[in-house]
């Protein structure tokens, strides 16, 4: 881990990650349902289907579990980004810096809401970055 942007970051790539494995146990399931449910004018063949759909419940379970490993860890990465964030004490800086790696707002919003330019937000956080004491906290949970 090499600065502090990049720490506190890796709570939206891991979000990312698990929106991601989300979507494949949906598009899994949709792919059990279908193996189950061909219609054809030849008698069925229940083996295969019932292999198919087997195939894809395993897989189900074994993302399920990925995910619950990932929710942990994000949840317990998001705490650590909260500690970091808290020792810093110019409540601006606060504010962008959860609203941008806690929230996962987009620059644009986080200048809307705030009611500034984006080019100000864009300085704030770059100034706030500074301040960010990610190190100590990094080593814990690496």
């Amino acid at each position: 881990m090499n600065n502090a942007k990049e720490f506190l970051s890796k709570a939206y790539l891991i979000d990312k990650r698990i929106n991601s494995k989300v979507e494949q146990i949906l598009k899994l399931r949709e792919l059990a349902t279908k193996a189950n449910s061909v219609l054809s004018d030849m008698p069925p063949n229940s083996t295969r289907n019932f292999k198919k759909m087997e195939d894809a419940i395993v897989k189900i379970l074994s993302l399920e579990n990925e995910i619950s490993e990932d929710i942990k860890y994000l949840a317990g990465l998001k705490q650590d980004i909260v500690k970091a964030i808290k020792e810093i004490k110019n409540i601006k800086y606060q504010t962008i810096l959860e609203m941008r790696y806690l929230c996962f707002k987009t620059w644009e919003q986080i200048a809307v809401d705030l009611n500034y330019g984006i080019d100000n937000v864009f300085r704030i956080h770059k100034k706030a970055l500074k301040k960010v004491n990610f190190k100590n906290i990094y080593s814990k949970i690496q």
